[in-house]
């Protein structure tokens, strides 16, 4: 023979239930949207932010928040602009302004392909050899006319933090240079 037990103390254990049954669906939306780590530790969802750099086109600092999506991404140098002109020359692969739109959309590419943009782009390091046609000095001018084209925009307005230095080489000749960016993204 089995026993009921008292219909008050029925309703509590249902109330109770119910109740523990809410905050387990509650605790899996909040761990869901990232506002509580599956530890139970919370966390906030921060925001990438950017320190402006006055009116260079770059941010003087980039924060990327803990639990942020990084991706490191290898230098990469341009493609063969002109197939007609000597192999490995300056003029095969075009001036430091083609180049470095050439590498830009190789990056913008490799980006697309890891499901992120060029707004991503939370660092850079630029490599530039010394161009013959500017007295052996790196043509940062060039260099800028191709960056702007892709960051500091109305469609893209994200900088990344950046360096540029002058190298006295690359891995080929006739490049003059070389980008290679971090990338992150607030999941």
């Amino acid at each position: 023979m089995t026993t009921n037990p008292p219909p008050r103390t029925a309703r509590r254990m249902a109330r109770f239930l119910g109740a523990l049954a809410l905050t387990a669906v509650l605790a899996a939306i909040i761990t869901e949207a990232g506002v509580i780590s599956s530890s139970g530790t919370a966390k906030a969802k921060q925001p990438i932010t950017r320190t402006d750099a006055g009116s260079f086109p770059i941010s003087a600092a980039v924060s990327v928040p803990a639990g942020a999506d990084v991706v490191y991404l290898s230098g990469m140098t341009p493609s063969v602009a002109d197939p007609n002109a000597p192999k490995g020359s300056i003029e095969s692969y075009g001036d430091t302004a083609t180049q470095t739109v050439s590498v830009l959309n190789k990056i913008k590419d490799a980006l697309a392909a890891q499901k992120l943009t060029m707004g991503d782009v939370v660092m850079m390091h630029v490599y530039l050899v010394g161009d013959p046609a500017h007295d052996g000095k790196m043509d940062f001018a060039g260099m800028m006319s191709g960056y702007t084209q892709f960051f500091g925009t109305a469609d893209q307005p994200n900088k990344p933090a950046r360096s540029t230095l002058q190298v006295a080489g690359l891995a080929s000749p006739g490049l003059l240079v070389e980008i290679e960016v971090i990338a992150a993204r607030v999941p």
